[in-house]
């Protein structure tokens, strides 16, 4: 109940803030976020909250990425500055088939650089602990992550 989307807005923004204090921290340098399941739209919200130092995000299998709430993340897009990764799980695609191409207009729109995609594999395939874990998937997504932070940062 506490992870409104206010609060994921605030501490996003908030750790932005912290990690640009940090002596190891080139604040003059973009930073990446990425999120798995709910950290997918947290990773947006960051992205949104501080799009001056986002340069790139990546969700895995990320759920709420659109919503019909006034605040769902892909109105946000807008608001951005960063190029995004959203991996989604094919399961996800098959219960909501509409969200890919609602993400894929939404950057359009807003002329940001992204790479949308269904990967074959479960919601979930890139947590190592579970039973649903997909390495070859989770490898490639990760790859792809690594791709875009380093174009993008």
């Amino acid at each position: 109940a506490a992870l409104t989307t206010d609060a994921v807005t605030r501490d996003g923004a908030a750790f932005v803030g912290w990690l640009d204090v940090q002596a190891q921290v080139d604040a003059a340098r973009k930073i990446g976020t990425a999120g798995y399941c709910m950290g997918g739209s947290f990773a947006l919200r960051t992205a949104a909250a501080r799009p001056e130092r986002v340069g790139a995000v990546a969700s895995f299998h990320g759920s709420g990425l659109v919503t019909q709430a006034a605040d769902s993340p892909h109105l946000l897009i807008q608001k951005m500055k960063a190029a995004m990764l959203i991996a989604i799980g094919k399961n996800d695609d098959q219960a909501e088939p509409g969200v890919k191409d609602t993400l894929r207009a939404a950057t359009d729109a807003a002329k940001r650089p992204a790479e949308i995609e269904v990967y074959p594999a479960q919601h979930g395939w890139c947590t190592i602990d579970t039973p649903i874990y997909d390495r070859e998937q989770a490898e490639r997504a990760w790859g792809r992550m690594l791709a875009t932070f380093s174009q993008h940062l």
